[in-house]
């Protein structure tokens, strides 16, 4: 699930609990609109925390290596 995704999900169980005022029966919108909210929240942070892993910021080293007078070599290196 992206950050995105997350955002919404939090955004629309925030309509389901905060601003619809629909009685049904057989389940209940409050309690689907905190469960979606709660599972955008998980959603959210294991994105932020793995977003490192998955290419986010990240710092990078390159290295000139010289080889000569007409070529030049670089080495990548990830920190």
């Amino acid at each position: 699930m992206g950050l995105g995704t997350s955002i919404f999900l939090i955004a629309v169980g925030a309509i389901l609990n905060f601003a619809v005022d629909v009685q049904t029966q057989g389940f209940n919108l409050h309690t689907i609109g905190v469960i979606l909210m709660v599972v955008g929240a998980v959603g959210a942070v294991l994105s932020l925390v793995f977003w490192s892993s998955w290419g986010g910021f990240h710092t990078s080293r390159r290295t000139v290596v010289d080889a000569g007078p007409s070529r030049r070599m670089y080495q990548d290196e990830v920190l």
